[in-house]
């Protein structure tokens, strides 16, 4: 067949360690083959962050900016380990929380679901979809390590010169201090997404915050949410049929546990990120879940929603053989492209991405599929493959459709 012509380009993102690997073997299997894959580069691997002082990820944000759509693989976020490991000049940042910041908006979770694997959680039959909220609290902190004895104190000044001022701790010897912030506008748009989000899905959205407790912080969102809902959403999930729900953040948790599953949970920054790989792993695997950040000014960033599998790129350096599960990197690539031909008007793109997804979750229900998932799945003939096999298996079944 001929290449798929792309108007323009992806702006691609490069990561790290078996992520960067599989992301390669992805467009060379499943991709190059069938378009005439059209994008901008940008190496976000640890080493290249270094190098240039991550100047390159925040290019990478402003030229999704440019383009709308983005494709990123997983990347490491240092820690002091991984300082020494790879001979950083410092600890750089999320890489996320960086290209998060710039773009803002909400990030949706999905899992993909397969047939011949069931949830971890029993009363789980419905898909449950993760909205985090992608800007501030501790991704955007400010931290202090307190050397000993003294008074921390949180201090505005206003630009008419006024202070506020609230003494946080007086401190009896060392210790830690974070300071964090959000914005009344980027909240506000966190919210509209998760409502908007709730209507095209048809699906009831959960919120919860620690309100109780954070009196001033976490009550904003309750009452910014509460707020738009009553004044711009009430009516219009009254006609569908849905419900906004909020409760506490631990209520919420205990709820989801004991639900069917279905609805959107709506989560703030962190809490998105600990809970989207909780319900990852209940329905099967971190490798099974998409990501999807959505700016309100119309950029989108689709990612896997997992980690580097750094145990299984340094089997890999030692030329062992993996059997690493690439359907999340795959879906990443697969939703940019989808995004891309709507956006671009060409339809043949988005059904090309269309089926390259139905092939990839074909070759699953057939009984081929990664080890992780031959640990869980309910099939009576099951063959584990390693990660390129997987990907040229999937191919064979793309081939079919096309």
């Amino acid at each position: 067949m001929e290449k798929i012509k792309m108007k323009t380009p992806l702006v691609e993102m490069d990561g790290d360690e078996m992520t960067r690997i599989i992301w390669h073997s992805i467009k060379e299997i499943l991709i190059k083959p069938y378009i005439d894959l059209k994008t901008e580069y940008y190496d976000l691997g640890l080493k290249n962050r270094d190098e240039t002082n991550d100047q390159v990820t925040i290019d990478s944000a402003m030229a999704t900016k440019k383009y709308g759509v983005a494709v990123k693989c997983a990347g490491i976020t240092p820690n002091a380990q991984r300082v020494k490991e790879y001979n950083l000049k410092q600890m750089w940042k999320s890489p996320n929380g960086t290209i998060r910041a710039i773009l803002d908006g909400t990030v949706f979770r999905m899992p993909i679901t397969v047939n011949s694997i069931k949830p971890f959680v029993q009363s789980w039959t419905k898909p449950i979809f993760i909205a985090r909220h992608a800007y501030g609290d501790i991704y955007k902190n400010a931290e202090i390590r307190v050397p000993g004895a003294g008074k921390a104190e949180l201090v505005f000044t206003a630009e008419n010169g006024e202070v506020l001022r609230e003494t946080i701790f007086d401190f009896k010897g060392p210790g830690i201090l974070m300071g964090m912030h959000n914005l009344d506008k980027s909240i506000e748009s966190f919210a509209r997404a998760c409502f908007h989000f709730a209507l095209d899905q048809k699906t009831d959205l959960w919120f919860g915050t620690k309100d109780t407790v954070s009196k001033t912080y976490d009550h904003r969102f309750k009452d910014i949410f509460q707020e738009i809902f009553d004044n711009e959403y009430k009516e219009r999930f009254e006609t569908a049929k849905t419900s906004y729900f909020y409760t506490l953040i631990d209520d919420v948790v205990a709820r989801v546990m004991r639900s069917e599953g279905g609805m959107l949970w709506a989560c703030k920054n962190y809490d998105g990120d600990v809970m989207s790989d909780m319900v990852a792993s209940a329905f099967g695997s971190l490798a099974m879940m998409t990501s999807v950040l959505v700016s309100p000014d119309g950029y989108y960033e689709y990612e896997a929603a997992h980690g580097t599998v750094t145990r299984h790129y340094y089997q890999h350096l030692e030329g062992k053989e993996t059997s690493t599960n690439s359907m999340a990197t795959l879906f990443a690539w697969t939703g940019a492209l989808k995004k891309r031909g709507e956006l671009d008007d060409i339809p043949s793109l988005s059904d090309f991405a269309e089926k390259l997804e139905k092939a990839a979750i074909k070759t699953i229900e057939e009984g081929v599929m990664t080890k992780d998932l031959a640990l869980l799945a309910e099939l009576s003939n099951i063959k584990v493959v390693n990660t390129g096999d997987f990907l040229k298996e999937v191919n064979t079944r793309l081939i079919a459709m096309l």
